[in-house]
């Protein structure tokens, strides 16, 4: 064996309180065992157990290595059987938190299709329009956008959103249409409230803060808004494309509108061990929108 091994070997002993029980469990005889143990003492130049014929006793080297090393081995233990559970069948309750504007417009709809790949998981959704802590939420996946900075988290980029300004028929019938960026200044424009940096629309020219009569707190009452005539919006194009196709949100300043890609992805905790739910989610979840399905053009 190598040196995990021999750690292996000495977990074993410690935690089954002797060479006999602690061989039988790593199906070795006791004196292979023992001879592992002895190979990572003489290694490491110190004494790990002191030995009678009835017990085994940690020394105080043990003790340090023994706590170190038990974390360790459970470690590599966690992670063989993660790789074991990607052939498993995806079971349980997967735990997803999404905002509301992707989930509504994009997540709920698919999940059909799914659920009806994975007959045997049940999925609870939570809708948020704010960043959350994913584990402290004790959520399975999340789905963010823009940058995830959270190095606790593995991110699977899933597509790209554009976001685009729009009005109602109504509203620019009402008040005209802005023809260049500055125009919005005499403008309702609906904005997030908890987001206040989407207040400042980039255009070719730079940045315009905008302003009117309403902010909410949620993507999909913003949508609700600005098709009711509100106000001039700004949202992804994965919320706003079907209201543009059937002609209830008309698309304004495209010429001046600086359209940059904001990254979609799907986020888990690197700790938990519940892989094969969670890989069949994100394969799902690239497979569906990884070509961005919603995109008019």
């Amino acid at each position: 064996m190598d040196q995990s091994g021999e750690m292996a070997a000495f977990v074993a002993a410690v935690e089954r309180g002797g060479f006999s029980a602690a061989a039988r469990a790593m199906k070795l005889t006791p004196s292979a065992l023992s001879k592992l143990v002895g190979r990572l003492e003489a290694r490491l130049g110190v004494r790990l157990l002191a030995r009678t014929t009835r017990t085994l006793t940690l020394t105080p080297e043990g003790e340090a290595y023994y706590a170190r090393a038990r974390r360790i081995v459970a470690d590599i233990r966690e992670a063989e059987l993660e790789v074991a559970g990607f052939r498993a069948r995806p079971r349980g309750v997967l735990k997803i938190n999404t905002g509301n504007a992707f989930g509504y417009h994009q997540l709920v709809p698919a999940l059909p299709e799914f659920l009806a790949r994975n007959p045997d998981l049940h999925v609870q959704l939570s809708f948020v329009d704010q960043r959350v802590d994913l584990i402290e939420c004790g959520d399975d996946v999340g789905i963010r956008i823009g940058e995830v900075v959270d190095d606790r988290l593995v991110a699977r980029r899933i597509a790209d959103l554009h976001r685009t300004i729009c009005a109602s028929p109504a509203y620019l019938a009402r008040r005209g249409t802005p023809k260049r960026p500055e125009d919005l200044q005499g403008h309702d424009c609906v904005t997030m409230h908890n987001m206040p940096h989407l207040g400042r629309w980039p255009f070719k020219s730079g940045l315009v803060e905008v302003s009117g009569s309403a902010s909410v707190d949620s993507a999909n009452a913003m949508l609700e808004l600005g098709m009711a005539g509100l106000g001039v919006i700004r949202m992804a194009d994965f919320a706003l494309n079907d209201a543009i196709r059937d002609g209830r949100l008309v698309p304004i300043l495209t010429d001046w509108h600086v359209r940059d890609p904001v990254p979609i992805w799907v986020v888990y905790p690197q700790t938990r061990n519940r892989v094969p739910k969670t890989a069949a989610f994100v394969e799902f979840m690239q497979s569906r929108f990884g070509h961005a399905p919603w995109r008019i053009a």
